[in-house]
C-alpha cells in the first residue's frame, strides 16, 4: 500500500461553501461537548489549538452541549462567544449555528420549553438569542438543526429569508435532512425567490455512507456543500470501543444506560458490524502509515461534494490526529481498500 502524501499534515486548505461567498477551512471545529464533557478552560484551549492550525470555521447550536438538557442549553454558544471576544477580529473567522427543529417522537428540544418549530417566530427568537450568546451581530451560516416536515417549505424558507434580509445571517443551511426534503426546499426557494440552502450537515463517515445513496447526487447537481459531522463515528473509528470496551467518560459509555434515545444511539454506533469494520480500517490506516482517525477525516475530505468536515474533541490532545488530515491525499489503493470494507460490511450503522 502506497504511503499517503502530506502525512505530517499540511496547512488547512480552504473550500467554498455552495454558491456563497464563504470560503472556509476544510476542517470545521465542532463544539457540542463544550460545557458538558469539556469545561470552559479546556474548550478555549481546543479552540486556540484549532485556530493556530488554520481552522477558521466553528460550528455551534442553540441546544448544545450534549446530551441536550434545558438546564444548560446554550452553554456551548456562550463559551464560544467568550472565546470570540477574547480572540478578537470577528471578521477573520466564520461562525455557524443551528436552530432546533420541532420536538416530537423520542426527542424534546432543550430550548423554548420544547415548543420549537421553524416558523417565523421561532427563527427570529432563536437568531436573536444566539447572537446575544455569541456576542456578535451576525452569523455566517444559520442551519436548521433538523427538519420541520409538517411546515410548508415556503414558510420555512421565508422565515429564514427575513433574518438574512435583516443582516443577522449571511447564508442558510440545513441539517439531518433527506434528499426529498432538501430538493423540496431548494425548489421552494427557486420558485419564491427566497434564500436557498447552501449547505447540509449530515452524519457521514466510513461507518455511515448512506449520504452517497441519493443526497450526494442532489448536492452535486444543485451546488450544495455537505458539512459531514461525526467523521470518526462518535469516536468509534478511533478504536476506543474495540473489544466491547466502554471507557470512562466516553460518549457511549455515558449513553448506553439511558433508557431511551441514548441506548438506541449506542447500539447503532457500537455493534458487531461497526467494531469489525473499525478493525479493518485500523489495519488500512496502519499500512498507510497514519492514525485511523486521520484516515477517517481525510476520507471524508476526499469527496467532491464535501465543503468542510466537522471534527470534535473533549480535550486538546484529541485534536492532533484529526488536524493531521489537512492536506492529506489518500492514494487510490487506500480508497479502494476502504471501499472493499464497505462492500463486505454494508451499512454497519443500519
Amino acid at each position: 500500500m502506497l504511503p499517503c502524501s502530506n502525512l505530517a499534515g499540511a496547512d488547512v486548505k480552504n473550500r467554498r461553501l455552495g454558491r456563497t461567498g464563504l470560503v472556509v477551512s476544510e476542517i470545521c471545529m465542532g463544539t457540542m461537548t463544550f460545557g458538558s464533557m469539556a469545561d470552559e478552560k479546556e474548550s478555549h484551549a481546543i479552540l486556540d489549538r484549532a485556530d493556530a492550525a488554520g481552522v477558521d470555521f466553528f460550528d455551534v447550536a442553540e441546544i448544545y452541549p450534549v446530551p441536550p438538557d434545558p438546564r444548560y442549553a446554550g452553554w456551548s454558544v456562550e463559551i464560544v462567544g467568550r472565546w470570540l471576544a477574547k480572540r478578537g477580529q470577528r471578521e477573520t473567522v466564520f461562525v455557524a449555528t443551528k436552530i432546533a427543529g420541532p420536538s416530537g417522537g423520542w426527542f424534546r428540544a432543550a430550548v423554548r420549553g420544547g415548543r420549537t418549530s421553524l416558523d417565523r417566530h421561532n427563527v427570529e427568537t432563536a437568531v436573536d438569542a444566539s447572537l446575544r450568546r455569541l456576542g456578535t451581530d451576525y452569523v455566517d451560516l444559520y442551519q436548521t438543526h433538523w427538519p420541520d416536515p409538517e411546515l410548508p417549505a415556503d414558510e420555512v424558507m421565508e422565515a429564514l429569508d427575513r433574518v438574512v434580509q435583516a443582516g443577522k445571517v449571511r447564508y442558510v443551511g440545513c441539517s439531518n435532512e433527506n434528499a426529498y426534503g432538501l430538493t423540496k426546499s431548494l425548489w421552494a426557494s427557486e420558485r419564491t425567490g427566497s434564500v436557498r440552502y447552501q449547505t447540509i450537515q449530515n452524519n457521514f463517515s466510513l461507518l455511515n455512507r448512506r449520504f452517497e445513496d441519493e443526497l450526494a447526487n442532489v448536492c452535486r447537481r444543485e451546488q450544495v456543500s455537505l458539512l459531514p459531522y461525526s467523521p470518526i463515528a462518535g469516536g468509534v473509528l478511533s478504536g476506543k470501543y474495540a473489544g466491547g470496551a466502554f471507557p470512562d467518560g466516553a460518549r457511549f459509555s455515558l449513553y448506553k444506560n439511558d433508557a431511551a434515545r441514548g441506548a438506541v444511539m449506542t447500539r447503532r454506533f457500537v455493534n458487531e458490524k461497526t467494531l469489525a469494520s473499525q478493525a479493518r480500517f485500523a489495519k488500512i490506516a496502519a499500512d498507510a502509515g497514519m492514525a485511523v482517525v486521520t484516515l477517517a477525516v481525510a476520507w471524508s475530505l476526499a469527496h467532491d461534494f464535501v465543503g468542510s468536515t466537522i471534527i470534535g474533541a473533549t480535550s486538546v490532545d484529541q485534536l492532533d490526529d484529526s488536524l493531521a488530515a489537512a492536506g492529506v491525499t489518500l492514494p487510490a489503493d487506500v480508497l479502494k481498500a476502504c471501499d472493499a470494507v464497505t462492500r463486505e460490511l454494508l451499512y454497519p450503522m443500519g
